[in-house]
């Protein structure tokens, strides 16, 4: 069996393609290798999927390619067998997409509905594909259920996560096509994203830098371990969900879920400031600003219905993620300096 992971390069992508290859798959990975992140981190995560690969009894593929290109993607995967698909890649940050709109047009929406398209014509067993906890938006109703309506994101990156879930409801619909969406929460752990807040914070504290602390540090997130994220993702992979008419986690009655996957606590922005301060060995100079446009005050996922039909359950809070990821942080910089 043969699995596509977009975003191979990424970092909940090429820690998945490391786990599948690690217990013996086959993996196609696909990523354009672009420098929101930077490309040499990229290249430093495929090599850990090549070293696994190499290691054990799974196989993986690497093909550099900008999968919203339907032309670039149909002519690579041509002659290339796929059985299921885990649609990891995106356009990731808030943020950034106050002011670049277009890279999430080109890459969440046209990519996502090519990605569907991929499914449909081989008739995959199972896709899987990333959504976020951003379309919850600012709604005050904690923890976030997937049940609750979620038509009012305030970012474009959130409307186009929002607008995928639609999009795959569509395919599940009109093809019959077995999806999961999965609402990711604040993601972390090492090999993580340089533009997210635990990498910039290490650095800085580290480095004796001030870091800038938004919402004068008023914010809650519940922080995932990225061990935790992939066993749900796998979960996820390996039971696609069935075509039996009956409602679905987020309400579809055609072959297609939607959880959140989280660990389940609302964490204080600065008990996780205070973790990485005393796994540094020193304290962060702190600049409080305001919250800034697109950002959401606080997020906490029920997980209820994850837990109920795949039986997920987080296992790493953040006392024990946070040092691990810094240890991490510390041995890569060393490594690359």
């Amino acid at each position: 069996m043969v699995t596509l992971v977009t975003g191979a390069a990424g970092f909940i992508g090429s820690h998945l393609c490391r786990y599948l290859v690690g217990r013996g798959d086959a993996v196609v990975g696909i990523d354009n290798l672009n420098d929101y992140n930077p490309v040499q981190l990229k290249r430093d995560r495929l090599r850990t999927v090549a070293d696994a690969a190499a290691a054990g009894t799974g196989s993986f593929t690497f093909l550099e390619l900008d999968f919203s290109d339907h032309e670039a993607l149909d002519q690579a995967l041509a002659n290339v067998e796929i059985d299921r698909i885990a649609h990891l890649g995106a356009q990731a940050g808030v943020r950034y997409s106050i002011d670049n709109p277009r890279a999430y047009a080109a890459s969440n929406l046209v990519g996502h509905l090519n990605l569907l398209e991929l499914a449909r014509t081989r008739k995959v067993a199972s896709m899987v594909y990333a959504s976020s906890s951003s379309v919850y938006g600012v709604s005050p109703d904690l923890p976030f259920r997937v049940e609750a309506r979620v038509d009012f994101p305030i970012s474009l990156y959130a409307a186009t996560k929002k607008a995928d879930e639609l999009m795959s409801e569509t395919y599940a619909h009109l093809y019959r096509l077995p999806q999961t969406g999965l609402r990711f929460f604040t993601v972390y752990g090492p090999w993580g994203r340089t533009d997210m807040a635990m990498w910039g914070f290490t650095q800085k504290i580290l480095d004796g830098m001030p870091i800038e602390v938004f919402n004068h540090g008023n914010m809650l997130r519940d922080f995932t371990y990225i061990d935790d994220i992939i066993a749900g993702v796998v979960a996820a992979l390996d039971n696609p969900p069935p075509d039996d008419g009956a409602e679905k986690a987020g309400g579809s009655v055609s072959p297609h879920r939607i959880y959140n996957i989280g660990n389940n606590r609302a964490e204080k922005l600065e008990t996780m400031i205070s973790l990485i301060e005393s796994a540094c060995g020193r304290e962060a100079i702190r600049i409080h600003k305001p919250m800034q446009p697109g950002d959401v005050p606080a997020t906490y996922a029920d997980l209820t219905a994850i837990k109920r039909d795949l039986g997920f359950e987080p296992t790493t809070p953040i006392s024990v993620g946070i040092p691990r990821f810094v240890e991490w942080f510390r041995d890569y910089r060393a490594a690359t300096a």
